[in-house]
């Protein structure tokens, strides 16, 4: 990914006020017989024949409200989220309602070109109350100026294998980095290893070295100054990448996965720890090998190289995580998309897409009626401790330098080594990249 040569987004923001010329007065008002209303969402590789039966279920019955048709795109990476809001924004054109990651929502509301959010948008959907309030925590810089309507929630935890901690002699999960790398070790012997982690997916790798450096005191963005060369973003991927060459606790395969495959691996049963996973897992891991035999925990919130948290450190167990639907302020259907987003969060949808796929609601009452679920306590608590990434329209960017490191780390991951001194070059590019993101930004 040539992050350093992603069209600046906040660019675009000079194009807002065509946007409405090219978007056209809203004539949705009068029923949606006969009209198409594109949403833009993420795929799903890990239920991919699941998601397109709940789309096709989704899109029959907002034609039985509407008489409208429901048409769906995809974007299979961040990479392809990012592209395509810029795309849109520049053209003025494109998807009416957009899926996004709540890490992309700061950079979507810096375009301008995404609907605010005021009492009349909220009662449109069922009111601002619907939703859980720590959902709300990322639709905008503050609650007057919101564009992000929470959809599910995601916060991360890892799944564990409760036998073979207990084989190990291992009482309870790990709480910070390095007694997780210990347990690791303890757990690793032939053909069993104590992590699985994903290498090579477009959205992981990030997640670790923002938290290994939140949690010790770094918050990445300090206004309009990044920090990616601060010395606990070097120990955090010096952590991350070691557990492959240096502690030998994964299998040299995951230089390949993604989150997926990883999964897949520790359903098999021959794995300690699953990391940075989400209730999404839930129904591969009650049909795999470990079935009844594993369980959801909190990630580690103490950093490496410490057996405390830092006075200036943050307990970020989680990035605020989730997707949130924006609606474009070019749309033509404005009316038909503010349906369908009452639609998809209406509690009975709600809860049938948390079945069907392990996200959890984001309307209130339907996230209320999961609260008995045991396996969803670490889950809970994870949401509680969620901390929010740094609203700023450069986020997209530097989330996309973080994982650079890592995509351009995989070719020396294969080959089991990776010195410091490659890791500290790869970080300074990705510094430079941060930089002149937030200093385009506004």
């Amino acid at each position: 990914m040539r992050t350093g040569k992603i069209i600046a987004l906040v660019g675009a923001t000079v194009l807002a006020a065509a946007l409405t010329a090219c978007g056209g007065d809203d004539d949705s008002a009068g029923g949606g017989e006969g009209k198409t209303l594109d949403v833009l969402i993420g795929a799903n590789t890990q239920y991919p024949e699941e998601f397109q039966a709940w789309q096709k279920s989704i899109s029959e019955k907002f034609k039985a409200q509407t008489g409208a048709t429901v048409k769906f795109e995809t974007f299979a990476s961040a990479n392809d989220e990012l592209t395509k809001i810029q795309t849109s924004v520049v053209s003025g054109s494109g998807p009416d309602v957009y899926a996004v990651g709540t890490t992309f929502t700061p950079t979507a509301y810096s375009t301008g070109a995404f609907v605010k959010l005021g009492d009349e948008e909220w009662k449109k959907i069922g009111g601002k109350e619907k939703f859980n309030p720590a959902t709300l925590g990322i639709s905008g810089p503050d609650e007057s100026n919101q564009v992000g309507i929470p959809w599910v929630s995601r916060p991360f935890v890892m799944a564990y294998n409760t036998e073979l901690l207990k084989a190990a002699g291992i009482d309870k999960p790990a709480t910070s980095w390095d007694e997780l790398t210990q347990q690791a070790k303890q757990l690793t012997k032939d053909g069993q290893y104590g992590l699985a982690v994903a290498y090579k997916d477009n959205f992981d790798p990030w997640k670790f070295v923002w938290g290994m450096s939140v949690q010790a005191g770094n918050p990445l963005v300090d206004g309009k100054t990044a920090k990616l060369q601060d010395p606990t973003v070097q120990k955090a991927y010096e952590t991350y990448f070691g557990w492959l060459t240096n502690d030998k606790v994964v299998d040299p395969a995951a230089v390949g996965w993604t989150n997926p495959q990883a999964l897949a691996s520790f359903a098999k049963g021959k794995t300690g720890y699953f990391l940075l996973t989400t209730t999404t897992a839930t129904n591969s891991l009650e049909q795999g090998a470990v079935k009844g035999k594993w369980a959801f925990t909190l990630l580690p919130t103490v950093p490496p190289g410490a057996t405390s948290r830092p006075a200036n450190g943050v307990e970020a167990a989680s990035i605020l995580s989730g997707d949130n639907l924006l609606v474009a302020d070019y749309s033509k259907n404005k009316d038909l998309a503010f349906e369908y987003v009452k639609l998809v969060t209406d509690p009975d949808v709600q809860l049938d897409y948390y079945k069907k796929f392990g996200n959890l609601p984001a309307n209130a009452s339907a996230l209320q009626t999961l609260a008995s679920d045991p396996k969803l306590g670490p889950v809970t608590e994870a949401a509680k401790k969620s901390v929010a990434t740094p609203f700023t329209g450069a986020w997209s960017d530097i989330q996309l330098a973080l994982t650079n490191v890592a995509v351009q780390s995989l070719p020396d991951l294969a080959k089991g080594s990776l010195t410091p001194a490659q890791i500290s070059a790869r970080v300074a590019d990705a510094q430079k990249a941060a930089q002149s993101s937030l200093d385009r930004a506004k």
